[in-house]
């Protein structure tokens, strides 16, 4: 499966973007999706997840109440919804795909899209 992410760009503190994942290739049913952050000064952490069928959703507790995962099954596509953005939300967001559906390893990644958060 290939990822295609976008949506990344520069935004005050307290602003929205959404971002999106455009999957490629198969059909994502039983996978587990999820976007995860990085800065160069930290490793990559998870962000969000979603059960692709039935949609069930999973979250870093510091995104709870202001980033939504959600995604569009026609579409084969998967958006975070990033509200009450601040400074520290500020990495290189990468979306990926575990076709287990265990969410122990995520085989596929897109490139990251930057998100730029300016206090």
């Amino acid at each position: 499966v290939q990822l295609q992410a976008s949506g990344g760009g520069l935004v005050q503190a307290g602003g929205s973007l959404r971002l999106s994942c455009a999957a490629s290739g198969r059909s994502l049913s039983g996978y587990i999706m999820g976007w995860f952050r990085q800065t160069p000064d930290k490793e990559r952490e998870f962000v969000a997840t979603i059960r692709w069928t039935p949609g069930a959703t999973h979250y870093a507790d510091f995104v709870k109440g202001r980033f939504t995962i959600f995604r569009d099954e026609a579409e084969n596509t998967m958006y975070l919804q990033m509200n009450s953005l601040r400074s520290e939300d500020t990495a290189v967001y990468y979306c990926a795909a575990d076709p287990t559906g265990l969410s122990n390893e995520y085989p596929y990644w897109g490139e990251g899209t930057q998100v730029t958060v300016s206090s």
